[in-house]
């Protein structure tokens, strides 16, 4: 029997449940659980005040996860980040304390306010699901999702993310303003207390591990993955960009159009999904060249560019 009946109420029950706290903003909060459900890492970017920080943290409650919220600043060391051997004077040995990545669901608040090298601390955490302090490996727990937030209009005192730590993120999520009604509603709901402290946990940690395994096994058509592949290649072909998606980014977009299937209750994935998914999981990976900046185009302009222009591949797909 196909466990993605079983995916879909879970993601369903997850969803509504954070949409108790994050109002009006319902495919910010699918993509945040696809992130979730394809176990990869989510980059929130968006001004302030918006509900960033209430997404992360509605999610781990929702979850039942442990959540540890780093607010990164440009004095923070790597050792603040992943954690620090220290002497213990009683029993004469070094002794592991623990950072604050060592948790399940994991804020890292304004992480381009951190210097490059706090930054890379980052790295191994997120690819290989691990730390190492001096030479000793100490594996973080499971499940493990970094998000990650920055506001893209403030630059002062900011260091850009590299392009290694960019790739590392499989999603690129923003939430933007809420409209007239939704935040008259925000207002009518945080009257007397927030909702989040009312915010009950929806599922847990185990259950997101099955579904998590149950989305592996959701059919691509050899149709579908070519569809990606070509369009991760048209972005390294394109004369405006200077540094395309990379096999990184054709494997992201082939993982979360798995969850997106899943979560709409398919075992199968449509082009529909890679085309829905693809600015959040490209836009992010794809550098423009100076000449394409000059003439104020974005990596969005050009990726529905290419996704228009992309023949969709015909046929089914569900076997």
């Amino acid at each position: 029997m196909s466990a993605i009946p079983q995916v879909q109420a879970f993601a369903e029950r997850v969803i509504e449940n954070i949409e108790r706290v994050i109002v009006g903003k319902r495919s910010a909060v699918e993509l945040a659980v696809i992130g979730l459900l394809s176990q990869g890492h989510l980059l929130i970017e968006d001004v302030p005040g918006v509900g960033k920080t209430m997404l992360a943290r509605s999610m781990a409650r929702s979850l039942g996860c442990s959540f540890s919220r780093i607010q990164f600043t440009p004095d923070m060391l790597p050792s603040d980040v992943i954690g620090v051997y220290i002497f213990n004077q009683a029993t004469r040995e070094f002794e592991f304390r623990a950072g604050p990545v060592m948790a399940q669901i994991v804020l890292t608040d304004e992480i381009n306010r951190a210097t490059p090298k706090t930054q890379s601390a980052l790295l191994e955490a997120m690819q290989e699901r691990q730390v190492t302090v001096d030479g000793v490996t100490h594996p973080l727990p499971q499940p493990f999702m970094v998000l990650a937030t920055q506001n893209p209009i403030e630059h002062e005192g900011t260091f850009v993310l590299p392009e290694a730590q960019l790739d590392r993120f499989m999603l690129r999520v923003r939430l933007g303003y809420p409209g007239l009604q939704d935040e008259i509603n925000i207002l009518e709901r945080q009257q007397f207390r927030h909702p989040l402290e009312d915010l009950e946990q929806a599922a847990s940690a185990e259950e997101l591990s099955r579904a998590q395994e149950a989305v592996k096994g959701v059919h691509v058509s050899p149709a579908v993955k070519r569809y990606i592949v070509e369009l991760a290649h048209e972005t390294r072909q394109h004369p405006d960009v200077y540094v395309g998606a990379s096999p990184r980014g054709s494997l992201t977009l082939y993982r979360v159009g798995q969850a997106r299937a899943a979560v709409q209750g398919r075992d199968f994935v449509l082009p529909d999904d890679v085309k829905a998914l693809a600015l959040a999981t490209l836009a992010h990976r794809v550098i423009l060249s100076p000449r394409a900046r000059l003439r104020d185009l974005t990596t969005e302009h050009i990726l529905e560019e290419m996704l228009n222009e992309l023949p969709v591949p015909g046929g089914a797909f569900d076997r």
